[in-house]
């Protein structure tokens, strides 16, 4: 048994073919390069295609086929919305891959849940029947794992903690993204920095010699590393914003791990023991005692195991 995975990001697609013992026999990546809309579907479509004549088959066939999309997957109408796409409000991805693929199963569903289930069969959250994905990238999200299976919601927009609201009182700023999200993403680490900097007319740290509008989250994580006050301090307030987040998961949930993953889970995973400290102080007192807080075992990969293995589960 042969089961295809493509993991689709803002920026590249991951394509993939696994056994189903999760056995990595190819793997390909492939950037966007800005392409929206059907130009997108069209490249998931033609990876598809590639795959199912790769010479690694040997002879066998794709038995399923798992998408991991960034944003919303309605399992309903087959229909994705992914804000880091354009064109793709309400994209009729499952008709398009079914176009193709005939009568192969095809699932698909948000990468905040196939990070979960990534980890759950080939990484850190292996054994588990309750644990949660903190995924912190570009934005962030949460795949949640309760006795076993994915929570979705009711409209499938379960794990949207980005949206979850740490601070008072509401900004306007806010509305495009949530208060955590703006606070302790990647792209709300850079973008408090550049604030910070703005307010600071004598500063002459770190960060002094890029343009501001270039800074990313790496630049502050490296300037934190090399001792730069300012950055010091956005990081400080992004572990207590991750710390909170990881306490109110705790309080919620009682999952017997949380994994803490994405692109700065990565270059952050040193500063998980002060997220712990954090979260001990806000979190429900006997369930954060029982909680690991661990860093994703698959990395970049999540995803794409992820999808691997939801592929293997849509099988009778």
């Amino acid at each position: 048994m042969k089961l295809l995975s493509i993991d689709l990001g803002g920026t590249k697609i991951a394509s993939a073919i696994f056994t189903e013992k999760g056995d990595l026999l190819v793997r390909r990546n492939i950037t966007l390069n800005n392409r929206q809309g059907h130009e997108v579907g069209a490249i998931i479509k033609e990876q598809i295609d590639n795959l199912m004549l790769s010479p690694v088959l040997k002879g066998d066939s794709i038995e399923s086929i798992g998408v991991s999309v960034p944003g919303i997957s309605y399992q309903e109408r087959g229909t994705v919305w992914s804000p880091n796409i354009p064109g793709w409000e309400n994209y009729p991805l499952l008709d398009e891959i079914k176009a193709i693929s005939g009568d192969i199963p095809v699932t698909i569903d948000s990468d905040r849940a196939c990070y979960i289930l990534g980890e759950y069969w080939k990484g850190n959250a292996q054994g588990c029947r309750e644990a949660v994905f903190l995924a912190v990238g570009t934005g962030i999200g949460a795949g949640i794992l309760v006795n076993g299976e994915i929570l979705r919601g009711s409209h499938d927009i379960a794990g949207s903690i980005g949206w979850m609201a740490l601070k008072r009182p509401y900004k306007d700023k806010y509305k495009g993204c949530g208060c955590f999200e703006y606070h302790a993403s990647g792209e709300g680490i850079a973008k408090v920095a550049r604030e910070y900097i703005s307010q600071q007319n004598s500063y002459k740290g770190k960060l002094a010699g890029k343009k501001t509008s270039d800074i990313s989250s790496y630049d502050v994580m490296d300037a934190y590393n090399k001792g730069d006050s300012l950055a010091k301090k956005v990081m400080d307030e992004s572990i207590e914003y991750w710390g909170m987040a990881v306490a109110n998961l705790v309080s919620i949930f009682n999952p017997e791990k949380i994994i803490l993953g994405g692109g700065l889970f990565g270059p952050a995973k040193s500063l998980i023991p002060d997220i712990r400290k954090e979260a001990e102080k806000w979190a429900q007192p006997i369930s954060i005692k029982h909680v690991i807080i661990d860093s994703s075992a698959l990395g970049g990969d999540a995803g794409v195991y992820g999808a691997a293995y939801m592929a293997m589960k849509s099988l009778p």
